[in-house]
C-alpha cells in the first residue's frame, strides 16, 4: 500500500519537478545572455527570456524584407557547401520549415496497415508519389515516434493509406505523446 503511493507520487512528482527544473534552467540561462543591472539600477527578471523572443522575433522580421534575403541566401549557400555541416543544417533546416514553415509538411494524417493483418499505424503523408521509375503508385509517409524526436519514412502503396479526417496538429499530440494526450 504504502509502495504504490509512492510510485503514484513518483508519477506526479518527477514530470512536474522535471519540467519546473527545464524551465527554470532555461529562464536563468537565457537571464543570464543579458545583463539588466548595467542597464538598470537593479536586475529585472526575465528580461533576458523578453530580448531573446524579441530578437528572434527581429531575425524573422529581417529575414523577410527583400534587402536582407539575399544574407539568408548567403547563409543558406554557405552552410549547403560545408561538409559535415551540411547534413545538420538541411536536417533542422527541413524539419523547422516542416513543423513552423510556411508550407507546413505534416498537414495529410494517415492511417497505414503495414501488414495484410497487422495493426495500423498513426502518420503524415510527406510525399504524394515517388518520381522514379516504377514507384509512382508510392506515397511516402512520416511516422513519428512517441516521446521522441525521431521518426521513420517508409514508402506505401497508395491503396493502404488511409487519410484521417482530424487536425493535424491533434494527430501529432496523440502521436508523440504515444496515445495518451
Amino acid at each position: 500500500m504504502i509502495l504504490r503511493y509512492f510510485f503514484r507520487g513518483l508519477l506526479f512528482t518527477v514530470p512536474v519537478v522535471v519540467t519546473c527544473y527545464v524551465l527554470w534552467f532555461v529562464f536563468t540561462k537565457l537571464d543570464g545572455l543579458v545583463d539588466s543591472e548595467k542597464w538598470f539600477d537593479r536586475a529585472i527578471p526575465g528580461i533576458g527570456v523578453a530580448v531573446v523572443l524579441v530578437m528572434i522575433t527581429l531575425v524573422g522580421f529581417l529575414t523577410s524584407t527583400f534587402l536582407t534575403k539575399w544574407v539568408v541566401t548567403l547563409m543558406d549557400r554557405f552552410f549547403q557547401q560545408m561538409p559535415g555541416a551540411k547534413i545538420i543544417y538541411t536536417a533542422i533546416k527541413d524539419m523547422m520549415e516542416a513543423l513552423v514553415g510556411e508550407k507546413k509538411r505534416f498537414d495529410r494524417p494517415v492511417r497505414v496497415r503495414i501488414h495484410e493483418q497487422g495493426p495500423e499505424v498513426l502518420g503524415f503523408i510527406t510525399c504524394e508519389s515517388v518520381q522514379w521509375e516504377g514507384m509512382e503508385h508510392l506515397v511516402g509517409v512520416y511516422f513519428p515516434q512517441s516521446y521522441n524526436f525521431a521518426g521513420q519514412f517508409l514508402l506505401f502503396p497508395k491503396e493502404r493509406v488511409t487519410r484521417i479526417d482530424a487536425e493535424s496538429a491533434d494527430v501529432m499530440k496523440f502521436i508523440v505523446s504515444g496515445g495518451v494526450s
